[in-house]
């Protein structure tokens, strides 16, 4: 693998791309504070005529992100649109609304049913299980989870798992999402839909919403994605034809907060099939 270079701003790359994917967690906060610098680079961008689509695998829809956001201080000059995996699950769900459902996650998630018809029942009588996350991902993990799961590949149920997550940084803490969850269930050669990256119908439905800010079609070339998860971002973003520049964050590093070299992060991806175009330790201008 060639040496993957670190870069001290964006914009030594920036005038390649007229739009970025841009993810969220991770990479503009933490989901308790703002990185000042990535918003100032998202709208240095914007100023500069480039487009910013903030791409997402919260399982919430992106109308409750924005909730969000607002509560972190997180400006909405920063960016042109939101598409969310909670978005993309909103159609799986709807696709399965005919089918009785059990909900696994928090009660934070439940906007995601906004004007959605289901059957909700419990989890022994569910015929499709939505999975948003842990019921409390402050104290459990997937083992938690292991006699539930069970159950579930016992009767064949498909899981929808609406964040492919394993886990993000919430402070200076790592917590478990329901990527996690649907690895232990797939273990269990259980079903699983997957909503958002590194899976396609969340860049497919980012660039439907680009393509709506800017009145055409963009080559995939033209696209830079950003993101810091590896089998999330990085991956996504290869297997579906973009470029991506790589955010360290203490998810696969603890030189997050240090001084990032080549070595580092070719040893991060050198035994993946993928690798980023250039790598930054925080997002900035």
């Amino acid at each position: 693998m060639t040496n993957i270079p670190i870069l001290n701003t964006i914009s030594e790359i920036a005038e390649k791309y007229d739009a970025w994917f841009c993810d969220i967690w991770g990479v503009l906060h933490n989901g308790e504070r703002v990185f000042g610098k990535a918003i100032e680079a998202c709208q240095a961008y914007m100023k500069s005529g480039g487009s910013v689509i903030l791409i997402s695998n919260s399982p919430r829809p992106s109308f409750s992100v924005k909730h969000q956001f607002d509560m972190l201080g997180l400006p909405h000059n920063a960016y042109h649109a939101i598409v969310t995996s909670g978005d993309v699950t909103r159609g799986l769900i709807k696709n399965h609304a005919h089918l009785s459902l059990f909900h696994l996650g928090p009660e934070r998630d439940v906007p995601l049913f906004e004007d959605i018809s289901t059957q909700s029942t419990s989890a022994e009588k569910a015929e499709v299980l939505l999975c948003t996350g842990l019921f409390d991902d402050e104290t459990e993990t997937p083992d938690d989870y292991l006699d539930m799961l069970t159950q579930f590949a016992k009767r064949d149920v498909p899981m929808i798992c609406a964040n492919p997550d394993i886990q993000v940084e919430r402070g200076d803490t790592l917590i478990y999402c329901a990527g996690a969850l649907a690895e232990v269930y797939k273990r269990m050669n259980g079903r699983v839909l997957f909503a958002g990256k590194p899976h396609a119908p969340i860049y497919q439905e980012a660039q439907k919403q680009l393509e709506v800010l800017i009145h055409k079609a963009l080559p995939q070339n033209k696209v830079l994605c950003v993101g810091d998860g590896i089998h999330t971002d990085i991956e996504g973003a290869h297997r579906n034809g973009f470029d991506v520049l790589y955010i360290a964050s203490r998810l696969h590093t603890h030189k997050c907060n240090q001084n990032l070299t080549q070595k580092d992060v070719s040893t991060l991806f050198r035994d993946s099939s993928f690798s980023p175009v250039a790598a930054q330790i925080g997002l900035k201008w």
